[in-house]
């Protein structure tokens, strides 16, 4: 069994307003925790691209507080309830969340990691070419861009939940769907963000990161890009 997108449920507490619940969040955050801390740096600013209900941003910067946090969504339900859960955490260390749509629009000059979960495969292609995109451009030398959801591998066999939920998501949106983690290399590759590990997680997920520059590569792999993977 995979995090699927699951319908939102109202979150309660003193502040229950525009707050939305996921509950794969407490099944997998002490998870990506664990990986957390041994891929973030010691302080600095991380941005989280697709932030979603904000369950996650308020656990993992309680757990990690040298660290600042960014959220960012642009689902104005979802600014909200970011908002919302930073409210009740009271988290000095969690910025104002802002909008941000990864195949568009980047209001982010820079950041010393970038953290993105279960997005790539429930937003359009642009979405996920968009994120190594602006990550090229924030990210200094070495820092990571962590990538947290189900994939599909050539040479891994695709467990028959995976299967099903990419059917799944397919049938509701067919620019959705799990991507191929070759795929994703290609695009890192394309804008100098090399993966440097591959990380097996519950719910047959993984995780993926990634870090850049590769300059000198750029230039042809963006051609090869643009005439399709």
């Amino acid at each position: 069994m995979t995090d699927r997108p699951e319908p939102w449920e109202p979150g309660s507490g003193p502040v229950a307003a525009g707050k939305r619940y996921a509950p794969a969040t407490g099944r997998n955050r002490d998870a990506i925790l664990a990986v957390l801390r041994e891929e973030l740096p010691s302080s600095g600013l991380v941005l989280e691209v697709a932030s979603g209900s904000g369950q996650h941003i308020v656990h993992f910067s309680a757990a990690l507080s040298a660290l600042d946090w960014q959220p960012s969504d642009p689902d104005p339900a979802a600014l909200a309830s970011i908002d919302a859960w930073r409210e009740e955490a009271g988290l000095p260390n969690v910025r104002p969340p802002i909008r941000l749509d990864a195949a568009i629009d980047w209001p982010v000059e820079a950041a010393d990691a970038v953290l993105c979960i279960n997005m790539v495969h429930i937003s359009e292609w642009a979405a996920t070419v968009g994120l190594f995109k602006g990550c090229a451009k924030l990210l200094p030398a070495g820092a990571p861009l962590i990538i947290y959801g189900p994939f599909l591998e050539a040479d891994v066999e695709t467990a028959p939940t995976n299967r099903a939920f990419d059917r799944s998501l397919k049938e509701r949106n067919p620019e959705w769907g799990l991507r191929n983690v070759a795929d994703l290399d290609r695009v890192g590759d394309a804008f100098g963000l090399a993966r440097d590990r591959r990380v097996e997680m519950p719910a047959n997920n993984l995780m993926l990161i990634y870090r850049p520059p590769c300059p000198d590569r750029m230039a042809g792999n963006l051609a090869r890009l643009n005439r399709g993977i």
